[in-house]
C-alpha cells in the first residue's frame, strides 16, 4: 500500500525541543531561509491550500511544525533563517530550536534527511551555505529544491540550475529539483526523492 499524501494533519507545533513528538515515524525536514517559499511548497506537496500558513511577515513564526502524512512520515517544517529584521532574542530562539531539532531530538535516528530550499532568484546564500556545510559535516542526506523557478525566463532558469548543480558545496549524487508551487512543477519529482530518502513506497 503506497503513501496516501492526502491523509495528512498537523501533528505538533513545537516551540521547544521538549515538545517534539516521539511517535516511531520516519522524518524528513524542510529547511530554508525566510520567504523562500517553504509554506507554499508544503501546501503544494500535500495538496492543501492553507495547511501551512504563508506568512506576510517572513521569519515571524519560530516553531517546528510536524506534518504527519498517512501515519508513515513526518514532514518537519523548520523555522526560516536569515531574516535580518529579527531581534537578537528571536534569532537566539531560532538557533536554539533549529539546533535542538538535530541535537535534542529524541527520534534523531528516525530523521532520514532534509529538503534544503534554495530561492532560484537568490541562489545559494551565505546562510544556505552554512546549513549545507552543517549537513555535509554530519553526513545528513539532503535534497535541493530550487523554488520559485517559474519566475525565471528559460536562460536564467538554465543558468541557476547549472550553477547549483556544479557547486562544489553540494554533496555528490544530491537530487536537485526545480520547483514551482504556482505551477506544481517538480511536485512528483520531489515526492519521489523524499520517498527514496525515507524508504517509503509512494
Amino acid at each position: 500500500m503506497g503513501l496516501n499524501t492526502q491523509n495528512v494533519n498537523l501533528k505538533m507545533t513545537a516551540g521547544f525541543a521538549s515538545q517534539f513528538p516521539t511517535d516511531p515515524i520516519v522524518q524528513v525536514a524542510l529547511s530554508g531561509r525566510s520567504n523562500v517559499g517553504k509554506s507554499s511548497l508544503i501546501n503544494t506537496l500535500l495538496g492543501r491550500k492553507s495547511l501551512a500558513r504563508v506568512s506576510a511577515t517572513p521569519g515571524k513564526t519560530i516553531t517546528v511544525n510536524f506534518y504527519e502524512v498517512d501515519k508513515k512520515l513526518f514532514l518537519v517544517d523548520l523555522p526560516g533563517y536569515g531574516f535580518a529584521a529579527r531581534s537578537k532574542d528571536s534569532q537566539g530562539a531560532w538557533q536554539s530550536l533549529t539546533d535542538g531539532y538535530f541535537t535534542k531530538n529524541k527520534n534523531i535516528d528516525l530523521v532520514r534527511g532534509v529538503v534544503q530550499l534554495i530561492d532560484s532568484r537568490a541562489g545559494i546564500t551565505r546562510d544556505d551555505a552554512m546549513m549545507i556545510e552543517y549537513m555535509n559535516s554530519v553526513e545528513m542526506p539532503y535534497i535541493i529544491a530550487i523554488t520559485k523557478i517559474d519566475k525565471l525566463n528559460k536562460t536564467d532558469r538554465a543558468a541557476i540550475i547549472e550553477k547549483i548543480t556544479n557547486d562544489e558545496l553540494i554533496a555528490e549524487n544530491t537530487p536537485i529539483i526545480p520547483f514551482s508551487s504556482l505551477k506544481g512543477e517538480g511536485k512528483m519529482e520531489l515526492w519521489r526523492a523524499i520517498a527514496d530518502l525515507a524508504d517509503i513506497k509512494l
